[in-house]
């Protein structure tokens, strides 16, 4: 009967194990039976990072940036032709005229020296004015080719932006998906201890009714204060797994109404391998594909361009421009058909030729130089430091991921030492040579080696994810549908 009296400590063994939290798993990560409301919305961790960058108005903000971008490229393009074309329209009232002589032609009342303008008010009549005027460049050193140049490259650095963001949001999404799906593991461990315990309270109660001394009523106190302990973590699991839930339904941007699960039953570690290149090839690929190395060179780019917009007023610039007027008063006013003689309320008039434009403060055209060169400085500075971040970056994620490796592969070998041995100590005892002592420290160590390893797990996919993002390639690959691709080992 030695093996009945044990009942409790085991049932305590179990429950106390585990520790914190954070540490509660499932041992076998076995399938969730519970029924899931009609209106559940089933996610792989793919899904739930597209998901994710779809929904996600902190990407589509940076998207209005970039088209933002895009149409002052297009403005900027605009300006290689016809830089300059408007309309403009005058209206007011033209005066009529006073004391016309009869039998004189209007031809020639031009020559008629006592003919004046008549304002009062019964003689204004009508009066508009319209001009058109064009001016288009025909050299100008580089300012145009560099505005638009630069304008172009400034939509490169906002789609960086994108691409920076939207690298951020697949990550966290990532994240809250695992710890949702380990809430479901502890949710699970949670459930099975509860039903040792019932288990354990009508064996003990089995045993006192027959009035076996191997048991008393303090093994009996002792698992039902074992209960209330497991029933204090069941709630705050339960609180967890509803705080978990929601962070992934939020992340996904789902109606209130809607309950968010993963598709995984099980907390798997993610399918995996490292490059044979090892660092060196992460590092490169983060070069060629993280957001903050082409802002960088883009920036470097477009500055380099506004410099030459700003030498460019060193030199003159050159356009033709022309202009079509027409005036036009009515009634009409007589308007004499005459070289050198025209009348301001009425005709057409044009003017066309090639304009040249000179800044002459060549103090101001210096100074303006000088602080378009010393933006270029800047950001060529922020682009090495860039390139030096990201190589630090990739070289602590990659470094990480190794540790996270090293001890998922560790805890998983754990795991079946700490198997072996209860295996072991259960057949001892079974046998009646078995010490009990023994068998709770088999218990408590299984119990340990499986939640840490599923913690482990946890941590591992998290560093694969890192590393991912670390190298720029995360949302790549989650659109193109090769996150979890068993046969990419580049990582890319």
């Amino acid at each position: 009967m030695t093996h009945l009296a044990s009942v409790p400590s085991l049932v305590l063994a179990a429950v106390l194990a585990v520790g914190p939290l954070s540490g509660l798993s499932s041992p076998t990560a076995e399938v969730n039976n519970k029924a899931a409301p009609p209106d559940t919305i089933r996610v792989t961790l793919t899904e739930a990072i597209i998901r994710a960058l779809d929904a996600s108005p902190e990407v589509e903000r940076r998207q209005a940036s970039r088209q933002f971008a895009a149409a002052r490229r297009e403005e900027a393009q605009a300006n290689r032709y016809l830089t300059d074309v408007s309309l403009n329209t005058a209206h007011s009232f033209a005066p009529g005229l006073e004391d016309v002589p009869s039998g004189v032609s209007e031809d020639r009342l031009y020559l008629e020296p006592d003919l004046n303008n008549d304002w009062s008010l019964g003689a204004l009549r009508p009066f508009s004015r319209f001009e058109i005027s064009v001016r288009q460049p025909i050299w100008t050193w580089g300012e145009l080719s560099g505005n638009i140049r630069a304008a172009r490259h400034g939509v490169d650095v906002e789609a960086a932006r994108v691409d920076q963001k939207a690298l951020e949001v697949a990550a966290r999404a990532g994240k809250t998906y695992y710890n949702l799906l380990l809430t479901k593991e502890l949710e699970r461990l949670a459930d099975r201890t509860q039903e040792v315990i019932d288990r354990a309270k009508r064996e003990i109660n089995r045993l006192l009714d027959e009035g076996d001394e191997s048991v008393s009523q303090a093994d009996l106190f002792q698992t039902r204060l074992t209960e209330e302990e497991t029933k204090r973590r069941i709630v705050e699991i339960d609180q967890n797994q509803a705080t978990a839930r929601s962070a992934l339904r939020r992340q996904l941007f789902l109606p209130d109404g809607t309950t968010i699960a993963p598709a995984a039953d099980e907390l798997q570690p993610l399918p995996f391998s490292l490059h044979p290149d090892s660092l060196d090839h992460y590092i490169q690929l983060a070069l060629q594909n993280r957001p903050e190395v082409e802002q960088a060179q883009a920036g470097v780019k477009a500055r380099k361009a506004l410099v030459d917009v700003a030498q460019s007023d060193y030199y003159p610039k050159i356009g033709v421009q022309a202009s079509l007027s027409q005036s036009i008063t009515l009634p009409e006013r007589p308007n004499p058909e005459n070289p050198f003689v025209g009348d301001a309320f009425m005709g057409t008039g044009t003017r066309t030729g090639i304009g040249i434009t000179q800044n002459l403060n060549f103090g101001q055209i210096e100074a303006r130089v000088d602080q378009a060169k010393a933006k270029l400085n800047e950001v060529q500075n922020q682009q090495t430091a860039a390139r030096q971040l990201v190589r630090f970056e990739v070289e602590e994620t990659y470094r990480k991921f190794l540790i996270a490796e090293t001890s998922l592969k560790s805890r998983d070998r754990s795991t079946t030492i700490a198997g072996e041995w209860l295996r072991t100590e259960q057949v001892n005892f079974d046998l009646g040579f078995g010490d009990t002592e023994n068998l709770v420290k088999a218990v408590r160590a299984d119990l340990k080696a499986r939640a840490r390893y599923l913690e482990a797990i946890k941590r591992y996919n998290l560093a694969v994810l890192r590393l991912l993002r670390a190298t720029g390639t995360l949302t790549k690959r989650a659109r193109r549908g090769t996150l979890l691709d068993t046969s990419s080992t580049s990582g890319g």
